[in-house]
This record gives C-alpha cells, sequence and structure tokens, in this order.
C-alpha cells in the first residue's frame, strides 16, 4: 500500500525493542473486545480524525483500504465528524483521506 513514513522507519530501527513492545500492545487492544476489524479500522480512523492527527488518518484510512472498506465509508468519518469537531476540521480530515484514496484511484487507472 505504500512505504511506512521514514521517521518510523527511523524509530524501528534505533529502538527495535520498543517497536516489538507496541506492535504487541496494538495486537492485545484488538483482540482485548468484540469489535470486528472493520469497525475497529474505523473507530480508530475516528480517533484519529478527532485528534486532528494527519498521519494516523493516513494510517487508518490505508488499513481501511487494505481491508476492503467501501470509499463512501470511510468519508462518512470525516462526515459523521461536522457536528462534533466543526466544518473546517471535518474538511482538513476530508482532505487527508483524500490524499489516500486519490492516489488509489491514480494506481487503479
Amino acid at each position: 500500500m505504500g512505504k511506512l513514513p521514514k521517521r518510523f522507519e527511523r524509530f524501528l530501527k534505533e529502538y527495535p525493542q520498543v517497536a516489538v513492545a507496541y506492535e504487541k500492545l496494538g495486537g492485545a487492544v484488538h483482540e482485548a473486545g468484540p469489535l470486528d476489524e472493520k469497525t475497529r479500522i474505523l473507530v480508530k480512523l475516528a480517533l484519529s480524525a478527532g485528534a486532528m492527527m494527519e498521519g494516523a488518518v493516513h494510517a487508518q484510512v490505508r488499513k481501511a483500504v487494505k481491508a476492503k472498506i467501501k470509499n463512501e465509508e470511510i468519508r462518512q468519518v470525516a462526515l459523521l465528524a461536522i457536528p462534533t469537531i466543526g466544518f473546517p476540521a471535518s474538511m482538513a480530515v476530508m482532505s487527508w483521506i483524500d490524499d489516500i484514496l486519490d492516489k488509489k484511484r491514480e494506481r487503479n487507472n
């Protein structure tokens, strides 16, 4: 789906034990409850959007695409955010979502 961000690659190289612990934590929290993979990805996308974390939104959209979640479902997260985080912030989130979905469309054409 694409290369890892350079900063994250450097983190993996410089702190491999921390990276392994981080991966284990991620796996543990995903398995700790009844939510299915699609729901977990959309929830994490919403959390990333609410925190206005562009890189995290990009990562979650990449995961959503890999999981074959429909573009309309991914974009609805930004729409649902409008009353909570406001229109301008939601439009920023939509643009971050489109950063990834537009690249996907370009590759498929």
